[in-house]
């Protein structure tokens, strides 16, 4: 059933199970953030954090390294790491199993029919064209976040998600929150009917100016001399995307454009100039909204979008990626510089995650001497469904692929009076067959307690039986779900896609030093609401790590 909406704040409330406060935290003692900031970067694995940790800046992830406090050993305790998911639990503390947000998008159990997880048709864009299945609200997210907690407590408190991507603003910003997402057709930002009738002033002011043309035939080049990047793949490999914006540095963005439009800004993204676009929307969110500066706590969440782009395109082993992630230290250093002047460095907190992390690509994993490959759905499913029919007589028993899994037709073989037992454990059995598949659990084995066999508790932790396929897929380490030739993703219980970075600064809150105990991204959340005085979302499954000093 949908959600009611934001006209029905109160019904909302309760319905996510969240309490009013008596005494609502309208003012507060030093001793509380006025604002809370979530930074997102959109596929950073930890590992590129402390691999060039020797070439960062001096006040941008160092920050946190150097002067917060920071776990080397977090992860994401789900096994579909992908996007959407990652969003969905950094301000619940709940994993997919109870969000609800299973992938970016998974098929209809009992229809097959593609679903979004930010999709919602009841609303639109405001003055920017709705694609079908654009993410325009949080209707799918099964429980509320921190910012649900602060704007239940507080109704004068303010909840801002932003970033390059719908839901990797609406996920963060909750039920009750404001989202604002980057317009790849057009280069604005915009917002949907669910937030809002019309834009604020200050959003139109700022669209009105045109800020993404600035950025039209600038060129990315690279940051530090060639030296500098020894230790990372050169451009031009065959297995890096050459569309776009081309897979060598220098790179002129738009090059192959006469005047910006729809592909300009849609190449924008995958370049360092989308994270500085994203961050000077949310400096004019700052200012205008006056975060942090009223009296009351404020939440702002902003996701930068490019890292993911541009890992997905190169691998993140490549000097297209290493060189990024220096471009984007450097604009996380003025953005931080940014609010200790607008908002003052004693008056919030800051804390930096990514979504998931990123498998190199398997062609340079191949080279490294690893068992490497690309699991392509189309001829799977084909192998499959004709394994399928020649054992039971029946076509098409497998409807797609769905989120990580594969989704059985069970209506079908209901009607052809089979057994969906066995067609599942025959299913199951084809998939086994197929290459660089690991493993693959039952619907029972996930709805189950075993805690032993390995990647079951992961995967457990991903499927939601109202959304998620029977059957479960891991595939092998260093094997990738790929729909094409070149590239690389994420999206399985390995190491290198969970492990994540998690850090925090704020002197007047926030500790210091590395902390080597394993944590996970669902503590998150208990922890920033340890530190804001406000109680964890209800359906948190993590735990309050104690950052405070």
């Amino acid at each position: 059933m949908p959600l009611p909406t934001r006209r029905h704040l109160l019904g909302l409330s309760l319905a996510l199970g969240l309490t009013a406060c008596s005494t609502p935290p309208t003012a507060h003692s030093p001793q509380r953030p006025q604002l809370l900031v979530l930074m997102v970067v959109d596929g950073l694995p930890m590992r590129q954090v402390t691999d060039y940790r020797d070439q960062l800046a001096a006040d941008g992830l160092a920050r946190f390294l150097e002067r917060g406090r920071w776990f080397s050993d977090a992860h994401y305790g789900h096994g579909h790491t992908v996007t959407a998911a990652g969003h969905a639990v950094m301000l619940s503390g709940a994993h997919p199993q109870r969000t609800g947000i299973i992938s970016n998008e998974w098929r209809d159990p009992a229809t097959g029919a593609p679903v979004y997880n930010t999709g919602d048709a009841a609303h639109t864009y405001l003055d920017n064209p709705t694609a079908p299945l654009a993410g325009t609200s949080p209707r799918s997210l099964k429980v509320q976040t921190l910012g649900d907690v602060l704007r239940t407590r507080s109704a004068a408190s303010k909840v801002i998600g932003i970033s390059g991507k719908d839901r990797g603003a609406i996920l963060p910003a909750g039920h009750l929150g404001t989202a604002y997402m980057y317009m790849s057709e057009t280069g604005q930002f915009s917002s949907s009917t669910y937030y809002m009738p019309a834009l604020p002033a200050w959003v139109k002011d700022f669209n009105a100016v045109k800020p993404a043309d600035a950025f039209f035939k600038k060129t990315w080049a690279p940051l530090l001399p060639e030296s500098a990047y020894a230790r990372s793949v050169p451009d031009g490999q065959s297995w890096q995307v050459a569309s776009g914006n081309g897979n060598r540095l220098p790179a002129v963005i738009g090059d192959k454009t006469d005047a910006p439009g729809p592909r300009f800004y849609g190449n924008l993204l995958a370049s360092p100039f989308g994270d500085e676009l994203t961050l000077a929307f949310a400096r004019a969110a700052v200012t205008n909204e006056k975060l942090g500066q009223r009296g009351v706590q404020d939440i702002l969440s902003v996701s930068l979008s490019s890292h993911d782009y541009i890992n997905h395109a190169y691998g993140p082993e490549s000097r297209l990626s290493h060189d990024h992630l220096l471009h984007l230290d450097r604009h996380l250093q003025a953005f931080f510089q940014f609010l200790d002047k607008t908002v003052g460095a004693g008056n919030y907190v800051l804390a930096l995650t990514a979504d998931h992390g990123f498998s190199d690509t398997p062609e340079w994993a191949l080279t490294q001497g690893r068992d490497a490959g690309r699991f392509a759905s189309a001829p799977s499913l084909a192998a499959v469904n004709a394994a399928l029919a020649s054992r039971f007589g029946v076509d098409k028993l497998a409807r797609d692929f769905s989120a990580a899994g594969l989704l059985l037709n069970d209506q079908l073989a209901a009607q052809r009076g089979l057994d969906f037992a066995a067609v599942q454990a025959a299913a199951r059995e084809e998939l086994l067959k197929l290459p660089g598949v690991e493993t693959v659990f039952t619907r029972e084995q996930l709805l189950g307690d075993d805690v032993t066999t390995p990647y079951l508790a992961a995967m457990r932790k991903s499927f939601d039986p109202t959304r998620a396929a029977q059957l479960q897929i891991v595939l092998k380490p260093h094997w990738i779900a790929s729909y094409r030739p070149g590239g690389s993703t994420h999206g399985t219980p390995h190491r290198y896609d969970t492990h994540v970075p998690l850090l925090f600064w704020g002197p007047s809150f926030v500790g210091r030093g590395e902390i080597r105990t394993p944590a996970e991204v669902a503590d998150l959340a208990p922890t920033l609401a340890a530190v804001a005085g406000l109680p964890a979302p209800a359906q948190s499954q993590g735990r309050d790590l104690g950052i405070k000093p």
